[in-house]
C-alpha cells in the first residue's frame, strides 16, 4: 500500500440495522455503528525503531484482572484504563505527528455526514456448507427425469490431461469467519452525543461484532 492510500479510521461495534427517511420520504436501510472514543496508546514512527509509522488505538472496556502482565504494563505506561482491544492504524510520519499518547479520538472528529467510508468486519461463520450455499450455485433442473443431482456442483475432473482435480475448484467446505471490507459506503448521519454513526446499507459481521471504519481510500467523487 502506498503512502497516499493511508486513511484515518476508528474501531467500533455494530449495533444493528434500522431505517430512516430522506427529505422526500424514501426509506433508506441503515446500519448503526457505535464508536466510543478510541484512545491513542502508542505513536510509532519510522525513526522510533519500529520501522514504520502508525498509531496504536485502544477501544472497548475490560476488567483489569483479565489482562496479561505485558499488556497491563503497556497500558499503564500510556496512562490508559484497561481496554478490550489494541489495534493499529498505518500512517505516514507526517500524519502521525498530529497525534499524541493519551489523546481520545471521537467519531465526530473523524467522520462527517455525506462522506464515504470503508468498513471491515468478520462475517458470520457458517461451518461446512455445500456448493450451492458457499458459491451461490443454481443447482440442476427440478424435473421428473433428474435424480440425485439437484444440489450437486457438477463435474470436477479434467478428463485424461492432467488427470486431476485442479486447485481452487469450487467445492463444499468451510464458509464464513473471514474478514470482509466493503468500500465507499455513504455516511448518512453522525451522532456525536451518543457516539453513533449511521451508514447506508448493510455492513459485514453480526450484531455486536467489532468493526473498523475508516475514510474511503477510493472516495467516489
Amino acid at each position: 500500500m502506498s503512502a497516499r492510500n493511508y486513511t484515518m479510521g476508528l474501531y467500533g461495534r455494530k449495533l444493528g440495522m434500522t431505517q430512516i427517511f430522506d427529505d422526500v420520504g424514501n426509506t433508506i436501510g441503515t446500519t448503526i455503528v457505535e464508536i466510543t472514543p478510541n484512545r491513542v496508546i502508542q505513536v510509532k514512527t519510522s525513526k522510533s525503531g519500529d520501522g514504520y509509522a502508525a498509531i496504536q488505538l485502544g477501544f472497548g472496556t475490560r476488567r483489569e484482572r483479565l489482562l496479561s502482565r505485558p499488556i497491563a504494563g503497556h497500558l499503564k505506561k500510556a496512562g490508559s484504563a484497561p481496554v478490550r482491544f489494541l489495534r493499529e492504524v498505518r500512517m505516514t510520519d507526517a500524519q502521525v505527528a498530529a497525534y499524541s499518547v493519551g489523546q481520545e479520538l471521537t467519531v465526530a472528529e473523524i467522520f462527517q455526514a455525506k462522506s464515504r467510508v470503508d468498513v471491515s468486519g468478520t462475517i458470520k461463520g457458517r461451518g461446512f456448507t455445500g456448493v450451492m450455499k458457499r458459491y451461490n450455485f443454481s443447482g440442476f433442473k427440478r424435473t421428473h427425469g433428474a435424480h440425485e443431482y439437484k444440489r450437486h456442483g457438477g463435474s470436477i475432473g479434467t478428463r485424461l490431461t492432467p488427470g486431476m482435480t485442479l486447485s481452487g475448484m469450487p467445492m463444499p467446505g468451510r464458509y464464513g469467519q473471514d474478514e470482509v471490507t466493503i468500500q465507499n459506503l455513504l455516511v448518512l448521519k453522525v451522532d456525536a452525543e451518543k457516539h453513533l454513526i449511521y451508514i447506508k446499507g448493510g455492513i459485514p459481521g453480526p450484531n455486536g461484532g467489532y468493526l473498523r471504519v475508516r475514510k474511503a481510500i477510493k472516495d467516489l467523487k
